[in-house]
Formats: C-alpha cells, sequence, structure tokens
C-alpha cells in the first residue's frame, strides 16, 4: 500500500477469535520528535523502535534536505547527526510532508526562527488542511508564510532573520501548535512562553528536557504555561521509541467486539496525555488488564491483555477527555457500535480538521452499516446494537483517511456482513504492518 499511490480497495469479513501477541509500531508523535530534536542537536541521536510509516520517512527526508545525517542502520534503528539549533541550511527542493499534519507544522516551527525559506507541499489531504493555526502564531516570531488560498499547501515559509520571543496563548488544544512555537522558540531570544488552558501531549516537552533545553512547566490562574529559554545547545540522545497507543486501539478495540478474542498487546505508551481512550474503555466494561508497568525512553508504558467484551455500556465520554483521545474517536465510534446503550462524544470538533473531516465521515459511514448516529458541530452520538449487532454490508468512504480506513476495517471483522473501504492506500502512513498484523491475530482482511 501506499499514501501517495493508487486507490486500494480492502473488504473486512466477520472473523473468528484474535489470538496472540499485538506488536504494534512505534509511536508516531515520538518518532517525528525523535527526528527533528536530533537534527537540532550537536552530534549523534541514536532511535530505536523508530516507526517506519511514510509520515515519519517523509519527516526524516525533510531532515537530510535541512543539512541533517539520517541514517537507518536496520528496522526501527536510525541515527542523525545533527545541525545544532540555528543551523538549518536552506533546502534545494520543496519539502513533501505526504499525509502528515504533525511532520508539515512541526518542521515549519523548527525553521520558522532561521533565516532560511522553504516550500511546503503534501498530498491530496493534506493540501486541504488548514496552516494558519501555526503560521499565525509563527508570525509573531517574524516569520511570513506564503500559500494558497485559506492558509494551505503548497505554501512557502520564510524564516525570522532576527526573531523575537513570543508569549502565545494557544486558542485550541493542539500539540501540533504547541509543539511548533516552543520548536521556534529554540532559536529566538530570551524567553518563549506557551500558555494551554487545557493539557494537550506532552512528548514535545519531555523530549525537550531529554536533549538538555532549558524548560518549565507551571500550573497558574492562566492555565498550563510553558517556558523555554532560548538558544540552548541541544545535546544527542539515545531515545527508545514506546509502541504507539493510537495503532495499538486497532487490535486492542478489535478483541474487544470480536467474540472469544484474547490478546496481548505489549509495550504500549500509558502517557497521561495519550490515554483517554483506554480510561473510556474501561468505563465502558471492556476487559482490559495493564501488566507489567515501567518506563521506557522516557514515557510510561505497560502491557495490554485484551479479552472479548460482550457487556460493554454506552457512556457519555467526558469533554475534558478529547484533547488525550483526539485520533481515537473513530475507533471508540465503532466499538461505541457493538456496545449496549447511547455513547455520547462531546468536544470534538477538532476532528472535522484531521486528515479527513472525521465526525462526518465516521458518521456516514456508520450509518451506511446500519447504525443510528447523531451529530452536530461538536457532539458525535452513537446508539449502540450490542455484541455482534451491527449489520454491516456497505462500502465505506476513507477520505484519504488512515484511521478512518483501519476503523472500519475492524467494524468489519465483527459486523454480521463484509464491509469494504474504497481505499486503505493511507494505512501506510501510520501503520504500515496493519494488514499483516490484524490477520496474524485472525482477521479476514483482504484486497479488493
Amino acid at each position: 500500500m501506499s499514501g501517495h499511490g493508487d486507490a486500494q480497495v480492502m473488504i473486512s469479513a466477520k472473523s473468528g477469535p484474535l489470538k496472540g501477541v499485538a506488536s504494534v509500531p512505534g509511536d508516531k508523535s515520538i518518532s517525528h520528535r525523535s527526528l527533528i530534536f536530533g537534527a537540532m542537536a550537536v552530534g549523534e541521536t541514536k532511535i530505536t523502535g523508530l516507526l517506519e510509516g511514510e509520515d515519519v520517512i517523509d519527516t526524516a527526508k525533510a531532515m537530510r534536505a535541512f543539512g541533517a545525517t539520517v541514517t537507518r542502520h536496520g528496522e526501527g534503528i536510525w541515527s542523525v547527526n545533527g545541525v545544532g539549533v540555528g543551523g538549518f541550511q536552506e533546502p534545494a527542493d520543496v519539502i513533501d510532508c505526504g499525509n502528515s499534519g504533525t511532520g508539515v507544522r512541526l518542521i515549519m516551527g523548527t525553521m520558522a526562527t532561521t533565516p532560511i525559506s522553504a516550500t511546503f507541499t503534501g498530498d491530496a489531504s493534506l493540501r486541504k488542511r488548514p496552516m494558519g493555526r501555526v503560521t499565525d502564531p509563527l508570525s509573531l516570531f517574524g516569520t511570513e508564510a506564503y500559500g494558497r488560498k485559506g492558509g494551505r499547501l503548497p505554501m512557502t515559509v520564510v524564516g525570522a532573520a532576527d526573531p523575537a520571543p513570543v508569549r502565545y496563548t494557544l486558542p485550541v488544544a493542539s500539540a501540533q501548535v504547541k509543539s511548533a512555537v516552543l520548536l521556534a522558540g529554540l532559536n529566538a531570544p530570551g524567553e518563549t512562553v506557551v500558555i494551554e488552558r487545557e493539557p494537550t501531549r506532552d512528548h514535545s516537552e519531555r523530549m525537550l528536557l531529554g536533549f538538555g533545553a532549558d524548560l518549565t512547566v507551571e500550573e497558574t490562574a492562566e492555565g498550563h504555561v510553558i517556558t523555554l529559554k532560548g538558544r540552548p545547545e541541544l545535546r544527542p540522545q539515545s531515545v527508545a521509541v514506546p509502541r504507539d497507543p493510537s495503532s495499538a486501539a486497532f487490535p486492542v478495540c478489535a478483541a474487544l467486539i470480536t467474540e472469544g478474542s484474547d490478546i496481548r498487546v505489549p509495550g504500549v505508551s500509558q502517557n497521561l496525555t495519550r490515554n483517554g481512550l483506554y480510561l473510556t474503555l474501561v468505563e465502558m466494561g471492556a476487559l482490559i488488564d495493564f501488566e507489567n508497568p515501567r518506563e521506557e525512553g522516557g514515557e510510561p508504558v505497560a502491557d495490554l491483555r485484551v479479552r472479548f467484551s460482550p457487556d460493554l455500556k454506552g457512556i457519555e465520554v467526558p469533554e475534558e477527555r478529547a484533547p488525550s483521545m483526539i485520533d481515537e474517536y473513530p475507533i471508540l465510534s465503532v466499538v461505541a457500535s457493538f456496545a449496549e446503550g447511547v455513547t455520547t462524544m462531546r468536544g470534538v470538533k477538532e476532528l472535522r480538521v484531521k486528515e479527513s473531516d472525521r465526525i462526518d465521515a465516521m458518521a456516514r459511514g456508520l450509518e451506511a452499516c446500519g447504525v443510528k448516529i447523531e451529530e452536530e458541530e461538536d457532539v458525535l452520538i452513537v446508539h449502540g446494537m450490542g455484541a455482534g449487532g451491527m449489520p454491516g454490508g456497505a462500502t465505506c468512504k476513507t477520505h484519504l483517511d488512515h484511521r478512518i480506513a483501519m476503523s472500519f476495517l475492524v467494524a468489519g471483522m465483527a459486523a454480521k456482513r463484509e464491509i469494504t473501504v474504497d481505499d486503505g492506500s493511507p494505512i501506510v502512513t501510520s501503520f504500515p504492518v496493519f494488514e499483516a498484523l490484524m490477520n496474524g491475530l485472525g482477521a479476514a482482511i483482504r484486497r479488493g
């Protein structure tokens, strides 16, 4: 499959019990950041467990284009010889970030306070996504950006020659925007301050501290205040990337709704800014055991044992939990379809500006599969049909969105009739072994 290539129809039929070990890939958020921070350090950063999906590979190519030496030594084993904070060179060609909103926004932030220019593009999905939420705060440093109407790619970013430090309050809960501003602040004098009213995933803060940045985090009346002192010399690190909780969500949720299943998913990140889905599933009655809790690569992890859960109940998902599970609402809506009662998800409007309008995509697809759905701008409500209750039998549109594709393929494993997705090719951007891993557990996924 190729996220940049031809459409690939995929079909998921009702499967038998899922059994075995699901070794999911490395965390995508941490993989992006390990390459970017390694490129800004002086010396060699060694990375193990790197996710080798297209999104991350595109970030590796971008770091090479900006002058870092990025080398693959084996499966998941990489090294980055960095050029130091402010040491990026001007790339000779357009930077293609493929499908990755995280990649393009973080890279824009990284080069925003260096006096160079770079032009960014991506696939059809990424070219539809708004970049103003990042370029607006970057302009406060003195950065300029010139893109298509609506602040969309392709876009040329001109780094600030004489950057000023910034104090910025996030208008929306977004780890991408927060990280872009902090990355820009690395090469600005003085202190850059980011204030978030709702905490978002904190991988950038953890990794900045690990690489030697002078960063503090405190709770004040304004909110979560992150203060970064500019122009440090970042030290190279050895980064062990934990397994991605967003990728783990697919085999976990598949096991919960597929009769007779009993699987293990080792080494999954339990970062408190990423574990909202797992808290929600447990509240719904999911049979998940969190075993052998430990720390790897500065992140809390655990091994998960997951069993078929026939007594799932619909719940009201707390709105304040949204930032910690924003990528998992599509697969949660599938689980909710196999629960008894109503599941209400509020505070989810951020889903409308992801790789697709994920609320609309899931609502239309689930309706086609026989599930009753209600939606508002910021709300998705699923009327559950109980274990094995989803009729299925539909072809669902993925809108070039990897998480939509995987969610409906999981649904097909427990629905009464098989479910087809019109294009599974984007799955490779985040979970290149999804098809093989799921079929290895006992799924019945095939190409159309």
